[in-house]
């Protein structure tokens, strides 16, 4: 078997994992309906009643340049789009459907022009593709398909073959790995076996792995193919895990939370639980303290912009991450013997030997390190470099130091930054 395609073979995370902020992009015909991407499974929509928003989906406003620089304004590495979401609509050109943007108003494919503006952007490129598929003809009707209540559809469509449709996937997958250049990642979404679901044998994922690997065998491969073999990075989704995936081994693996500005992907008008600039924040830096990523999802609206909401907070994450992304590029956790204070969260740059030390709720003057007596020869806050003082030795306060310790001398009033930071550089 060739390297290529063996099991074993693992392409180089490096990047990805030095990179720790990333953009997904949901957008599809769900953004019409402007009320959850799962919109058609939730409501239990036909085929011909989303045919609407096929008919009307006319993204006038839709500029990739535009989009890619508020990504990058934001200070993310990487983007991940949805080629195609559950309800089988594509952004490209696809010679294998007609429910495709060429065919709708909006005339043309998307998704060329959106490789070409973040690329130019400088940012790497991943596709999202969904595995399920509501309006394929031979996708066969399970628990989650928005017609599974519906015993007539169900009984019209038992003959359906999943074999063509794995075919399919397969087409359109070598599609997106030979029409749109090098891609870093490709996102399939994703398995749910067991009773009346779907899993790697619906999908045929192994003959799928066979041919990514064969068209592009650096691309990173999620785990969402329902594969024994360990993937090239987890997902865990709309949750902040408390440690880091690990391999039978117990080593740690690669990951990238995807999380939500609120909570739909895809593009709700009247959704009203979003985050703040600071809860956001605090995501990105706690999966950094862990060795993850962030993937935070913006869903556009069905003229193709990002909305006010979704601006702002992207403004807000920026104007951080220009005076704080030292502490988050190129670093990961911390050596287990330095423990964060509680209300803080470490992250690690091993090769310039700094630790840096996220203060998420402000405390009163001081605050105390372990285990990093005699280890820090410098602190200070990295929005502004103005030093801070540190007590270790003959400096120390008995009274509030522990010989491990030392104590960080901080000004009664928070600084500005959402999440103060401070860089100390160790010996």
């Amino acid at each position: 078997m060739s390297t290529a395609s063996s099991s074993s073979f693992r392409p180089d995370v490096n990047w990805f994992t030095q990179a720790r902020f990333g953009l997904f992009i949901h957008w599809g015909l769900y953004s019409l309906a402007a009320r959850h991407e799962w919109v058609q499974h939730r409501e239990r929509l036909t085929g011909e009643h989303y045919q609407r928003y096929f008919e009307h989906f006319d993204p006038d406003l839709y500029d990739p340049r535009q989009w890619a620089a508020e990504a990058k304004a934001a200070g993310m590495k990487y983007v991940v789009i949805t080629t195609k979401h559950h309800e089988g609509f594509c952004l490209w050109d696809s010679a294998h459907t007609d429910f495709k943007a060429p065919k709708t108003p909006a005339g043309r494919d998307l998704l060329v022009p959106f490789v070409e503006a973040f690329r130019e952007a400088g940012l790497k490129i991943g596709l999202y593709y969904s595995l399920i598929d509501w309006h394929h003809g031979d996708f066969s009707v399970d628990k989650l398909h928005p017609q599974r209540d519906d015993a007539d559809f169900r009984k019209a469509a038992a003959g359906r073959d999943m074999r063509k449709y794995a075919a399919y996937m397969r087409a359109q997958t070598e599609e997106l790995l030979t029409r749109f250049g090098k891609i870093d990642i490709l996102w399939y979404d994703f398995s749910y076996p067991g009773e009346d679901g779907k899993g790697a044998g619906d999908w045929e994922s192994e003959a799928l792995m066979e041919l990514i690997r064969k068209l592009q065998p650096e691309i990173l491969i999620n785990n969402r193919l329902d594969l024994p073999m360990a993937p090239d990075f987890h997902t865990p989704e709309q949750y902040q895990p408390q440690t880091a995936p690990v391999d039978a081994e117990g080593r740690p693996q690669p990951w990238e939370a995807c999380q939500t500005f609120s909570g739909s992907w895809g593009y709700y008008r009247d959704e009203l639980t979003w985050k703040s600039v600071p809860q956001l924040l605090g995501m990105l830096i706690d999966g950094v303290s862990k060795g993850g990523n962030l993937l935070l999802n913006v869903g556009p609206t069905a003229r193709g912009e990002f909305d006010d909401r979704a601006r702002a907070r992207l403004e807000g994450i920026g104007t951080w991450m220009r005076l704080h992304s030292r502490s988050i590029y190129g670093c990961g956790a911390a050596p287990a013997e330095f423990p964060a204070p509680p209300d803080c969260r470490y992250t690690y740059h091993a090769e310039k030997k700094r630790l840096y030390l996220h203060l998420l709720a402000w405390p009163f003057l001081h605050v105390h390190l372990d285990h990093l007596a005699g280890k820090v020869k410098y602190a200070q806050f990295l929005h502004d470099a103005s030093e801070v003082g540190i007590r270790q030795g003959e400096n120390a306060n008995p009274k509030v130091t522990r010989p491990h310790q030392i104590t960080l001398e901080l000004p009664t009033v928070k600084p500005s930054p959402e999440v103060p930071v401070i860089e100390l550089f160790l010996e």
